[in-house]
């Protein structure tokens, strides 16, 4: 009996010896496996680990920004555009973000830019300079889903900077400079319009009342116009 409470305080005290403190803060979860099978999620606090068979992998549950850079995707018409995406996200399941796959930042990365190439590859380049809000609501929505099959939430995503090849920006340079003129010989053209049509009803009025053209001429030439008096306004003069 002696015997064997030695043996078994001789075990705790090889336990404690071999004992580790572990400390989850506020921010982190805690993934205890035990001879490498996932036993369960430690919340934040301070645990001690009798066991050498008892591992606790660490996972930042913080949100973070990143960014993806210099991603060449080709639009429907074959122009290729350079995308720069900014996304935010957070891990919100850290079992599956661990053991679903190998690494879930590069496969967060990788899904985003196959997910910008299916967009893109649908729209000509017109519509990717202009639909550029309607680019950023399909990257959310798709990739939102996505993501959380591997245990993380996007917060946001979108496109952060676009650029093109040398030729293809000389010609929407063009397009645009066009574009400016073509409106502006638009404006002069609804000028000269409204300068015509304003003629045509003078020109009609005159017809009508040719005796407002002899008026405009006295006014013009700064001449007194005397106008006569009716018979019976001069006896009274007289009287």
């Amino acid at each position: 009996m002696k015997f064997l409470a030695i043996t078994v305080l001789s075990i705790a005290l090889i336990q404690f010896l071999l004992s580790r403190r572990v400390t989850i803060f506020e921010y982190e979860r805690g993934l205890k496996y035990h001879k490498g099978q996932f036993v369960k999620i430690l919340e934040p606090g301070k645990y001690i680990l009798y066991s050498p068979n008892v591992t606790v992998q660490k996972v930042d549950m913080r949100s973070r920004m990143t960014s993806i850079t210099g991603q060449e995707v080709l639009s429907s018409d074959g122009v290729t555009v350079k995308v720069t995406l900014s996304a935010e996200y957070e891990i919100v399941d850290p079992y599956l973000a661990i053991n679903k796959v190998e690494n879930y930042m590069q496969t967060l990365y990788t899904m985003i830019q196959l997910v910008l190439r299916e967009i893109i590859g649908e729209l000509d380049i017109e519509a990717v300079l202009s639909s550029r809000k309607q680019i950023n609501d399909a990257l959310n929505e798709q990739a939102y889903e996505k993501a959380l099959e591997f245990g993380v939430k996007i917060n946001s995503v979108g496109v952060k900077d676009m650029m093109f090849p040398a030729d293809i920006k000389r010609i929407f340079s063009q397009v645009v400079q066009a574009r400016k003129e073509g409106l502006a010989k638009l404006e002069k053209t609804r000028a000269e319009t409204a300068a015509l049509r304003n003629l045509a009803n003078v020109s009609k009025v005159l017809e009508s009342n040719p005796s407002i053209l002899k008026l405009r001429l006295l006014e013009s030439t700064g001449n007194t116009l005397v106008v006569g008096l009716p018979e019976q306004f001069g006896e009274l003069g007289k009287k």
